[in-house]
């Protein structure tokens, strides 16, 4: 079974001026086309050659995992974003944040805290429990929280790449435009399905 680049939910240049068309060309276009890439010459012949891409981020370890956690993360990320987005959720996330972080602006802070002083690469997740609890996870390198039996539904890539052509080494720069281009909509959508 290959695996394929899905397609961007929107054109190249769409998350202007917050994200520029340049660093999707090389975030999407480069970096995570080429952890398909890397994939699909590693699975051949191993216990993965006809997993899912889920089963791989919770099963697998070294080169697999890292490259297959790499495309699963950046297909999510890319669905966390949409052009005209930010703002603030509605509905039952919405009431769901509050409960657990006391409102939607100190949840942002925690989870731009989170997405600043984690140490290397990496990215910031909001997951839910089974119980529908949230949290804010960080994770090094490739890391997922499927692998800890945790609901992702949003993310943030904190890798250099995700932002170093737009901002250089000003990385809360980043996380501060990162807020205006979230897809809530999307965002509530995953958290539906996990409660529901």
């Amino acid at each position: 079974m290959a695996y394929e680049l899905p397609a961007l939910p929107y054109a190249m240049d769409a998350l202007e001026p917050f994200i520029s068309k340049e660093t999707i060309e090389f975030h999407y276009g480069k970096h995570h086309a080429t952890y398909v890439n890397n994939l699909n010459k590693q699975v051949p012949g191993s216990r993965f050659e006809n997993a899912s891409l889920e089963t791989i981020v919770k099963e697998a370890e070294g080169s697999i995992f890292n490259n297959g956690a790499q495309v699963w993360n950046h297909s999510f990320y890319w669905n966390c974003l949409k052009p005209e987005g930010g703002g603030e959720p509605e509905g039952k996330l919405k009431e769901a944040i509050d409960r657990e972080f006391g409102s939607f602006g100190q949840f942002r802070e925690m989870f731009s805290q989170a997405a600043t002083s984690l140490f290397g690469s990496g990215w910031v997740w909001l997951v839910c429990d089974r119980a529908g609890k949230l949290s804010i996870v960080q994770e090094q390198n490739a890391g997922n929280p499927l692998r800890k039996g945790l609901m992702p539904l949003l993310t943030c890539d904190v890798w250099e790449h995700a932002y170093y052509i737009d901002k250089r080494n000003r990385r809360p720069a980043y996380v501060e435009d990162f807020w205006k281009v979230v897809n809530w909509k999307a965002v509530e959508a995953y958290y539906l399905n996990r409660v529901a």
